[in-house]
């Protein structure tokens, strides 16, 4: 049973360290804060003469037993006097409106004000437990997930009251209204930030497209009107709903044994309400044909993405259309978005596409940004690109360099025990196998062009996007005439890639969901 060592926590409490509260809304992990990296910093080489150096390897998981049946995944490090630890809840902004209808923000309020002190301890008493250990905290709210760190030397009088306190706040935060108004105001400040950052505005009002009545609809930060209605009962509910042993894997990484870690984890689980698994997330209905939503904007630049839903991350084709997006945007000027937007063109500075990957689908989207007087012509351009690469033969070359490319880079993923315990977080969330980062070398290179465009043709659509532009003004009807003629000049309606079918309508006795919002987002 844990105990939270009040002897400790009261010597650590007496001292005089003062932190204002609001100072811990929010925090961040730093990702890169490993000592040994810093301290060669003056011995710095070429990449080509650092990896003939150095072998990477990728660390070896172990898979806890946990009595509690609580996932648990470790990775014993003994270089650094440091343990990290990361709870990671089935409880991102996804869940919101499981607790009331029509709430959104209400998983990311509860992370900022997680730290704002219990009934037992005010916020600075929680933030000098903090300090005075020399451990670092942070909470985030994302889509799938609600994520719990604590970095903590793994010296136990230095771990036990950092740990003490974190399940104290975990499940005692008290929510108070004061905390709650304070960080209401705070989304002011956002919410003039948000209307000067045109391209955040644009990603958001994709999404909105996008995913519809979908609970991925709405940013995580929630909208103006739905963060008014969170009070501290919604979120005691979310917690006590949510923040559950049972609706939560562990990944631990440091200098501790595989036994002090089943251990530690199993104090973790055993002083937490058991509860029970989330249920799945519903599935977003997919669009047929083109969608294209413009946003007026003041401005010399135009903005634009196009997108569709994609797979979710426990798809077979996952790796394969990892080295596809790469191929064509995501890995800079060897890319075919790049190539044929910015090298050939000068259209943009820059071209970029990205695939996410999560519990229902996920999102596969390129976007840019132009001058006013060359969008139209810009997003033909990259809508043909786009269809030369799901319909024409993968280039074997691109692809052989593309997979060298990605496996020099997937050391990054295990660089420093904060990298690793990041991946024992997504390993545990998606159900991965222990051997996901040591068998990453062999998986890709066992993909073939065969295999990227199998994967491209099924997940791939150039025939239904949606595009959100961002600009002074736009002939929509222009636009969507561009991108048919697009399918008509490269004879892309082929039998094996049928126009899907509108979704069917609802039966009339069926639950109406509630409309889109019609209020701004909260905050950016």
């Amino acid at each position: 049973m844990l105990q939270l060592r009040s002897f400790l926590l009261i010597s650590i409490l007496s001292l005089s360290s003062a932190t204002h509260a609001e100072n811990y809304l929010d925090p961040q992990p730093n990702q890169n804060d490993n000592p040994s990296q810093l301290q060669s910093i003056p011995l710095l080489q070429s990449l080509k003469n650092i990896n003939q150096q150095r072998d990477f390897q990728a660390p070896y998981i172990h898979d806890l037993n946990n009595r509690y049946k609580v996932r648990t995944l470790f990775v014993e490090t003994q270089d650094l006097p440091m343990v990290d630890i990361q709870l990671t809840f089935n409880a991102g902004s996804a869940r919101d409106q499981e607790i009331a209808k029509g709430l959104y923000g209400l998983s990311n309020m509860a992370a900022k004000l997680m730290r704002e002190g219990t009934d037992k301890y005010s916020a600075n008493q929680v933030a000098e437990v903090f300090d005075q250990t020399g451990a670092q905290f942070s909470v985030q709210a994302y889509r799938d997930m609600f994520v719990v760190r604590l970095r903590t030397l793994s010296d136990p009088e230095k771990l036990e009251p950092a740990l003490g306190m974190l399940m104290e706040v975990l499940k005692n935060a008290s929510f108070k209204p004061s905390s709650i108004n304070l960080a209401l105001s705070n989304t002011q400040v956002g919410q003039k930030q948000l209307q000067e950052n045109p391209s955040r505005l644009m990603d958001i009002r994709f999404y909105r497209a996008l995913y519809g009545q979908h609970p991925y609809a709405e940013p995580i930060t929630g909208t103006q009107g739905s963060t008014k209605k969170i009070n501290a009962e919604l979120l005691k509910k979310f917690r006590d709903q949510f923040l559950v042993a049972q609706n939560m894997n562990i990944s631990i990484t440091g200098k501790l044994s595989p036994k002090q870690a089943l251990e530690l984890s199993e104090r973790i689980a055993g002083n937490l309400p058991q509860g029970q698994k989330a249920v799945r997330l519903p599935q977003p209905e997919t669009q047929s044909g083109f969608e294209v939503v413009h946003l007026p904007y003041n401005s010399s630049q135009a903005h634009v993405t196009f997108g569709h839903l994609g797979p979710t991350h426990f798809t077979e084709d996952k790796l394969a259309l990892e080295v596809a997006n790469r191929m064509f945007g995501g890995s800079g000027f060897n890319a075919v978005l790049m190539q044929e937007l910015r090298v050939k063109r000068g259209f943009t500075y820059g071209a970029y596409s990205s695939l996410s990957f999560s519990q229902a689908p996920g999102v596969f989207s390129f976007k840019y940004s132009t001058r006013q007087d060359q969008l139209l012509d810009s997003i033909q351009v990259a809508h043909q690109a786009f269809i030369n690469f799901v319909s024409q033969p993968i280039d074997t070359q691109r692809l052989e360099e593309t997979k060298a490319g990605m496996l020099r880079a997937f050391p990054n993923n295990y660089s420093s025990n904060a990298t690793i315990n990041a991946q024992l977080g997504n390993i545990g969330f998606y159900s991965e196998q222990t051997d996901y980062l040591s068998s990453y070398p062999e998986r890709l290179a066992k993909i073939t062009a065969a295999d990227v465009q199998n994967a491209v043709r099924k997940h791939f659509h150039p025939d239904r996007l949606t595009l959100v532009v961002v600009n002074k003004e736009l002939d929509q009807n222009a636009l969507k005439m561009r991108l048919e003629q697009n399918l008509m000049d490269a004879n892309y309606y082929l039998p094996t890639n049928p126009m899907p079918k509108a979704s069917p309508q609802r039966p009339a006795e069926a639950d109406v969901r509630e409309a889109i919002p019609a209020d701004k987002p909260a905050s950016i």
